[in-house]
């Protein structure tokens, strides 16, 4: 009975260390979408500013660079090619608005929101959802 109680907890544990760690994912994945989409909605009203287009594409580039090193738990590997898809789809896109081509730019946005909404979508069937990051912000004093 203790061997079973011993197991039983260890089998406990590691589902609830599991679920931690597709949370603390989850919450970058909603940090690099957050920003991503902050960026996206300020370039568009701001196409004629390459400087601006050229500044986006740094960040743009950093976040690519950190999706790609994101440690992936197993209940959510299906998933994360598409949250790779869509940060390299709104790099591309913000290259282009540096390169002063805005039909480009604006193509690729909606290639990067296209494969967001099957990340989304896959984790959904996973059980698993991203923090929506206005929700949860804390009052400002």
């Amino acid at each position: 009975m203790k061997a079973l109680h011993f197991v039983l907890s260890i089998a406990v544990s590691l589902t609830l260390a599991a679920s931690a760690w597709a949370g603390s994912y989850l919450d970058t994945a909603a940090l690099l979408l957050d920003e991503s989409h902050r960026s996206a909605e300020w370039m568009q009203t701001h196409l004629w500013d390459t400087k601006l287009a050229t500044i986006n594409h740094q960040l743009a580039d950093a976040r690519v660079k950190s999706g790609r090193a994101i440690l992936v738990p197993r209940e959510v590997e299906k998933a994360h090619p598409h949250l790779l898809l869509s940060l390299e789809a709104l790099e591309r896109a913000m290259a282009a608005a540096a390169e002063g081509e805005p039909q480009r730019f604006l193509r690729l946005l909606v290639q990067a929101r296209e494969e967001e909404r099957t990340f989304r979508s896959i984790l959904s069937q996973q059980k698993f959802t991203v923090p929506d990051i206005e929700k949860e912000k804390a009052p400002r004093n």
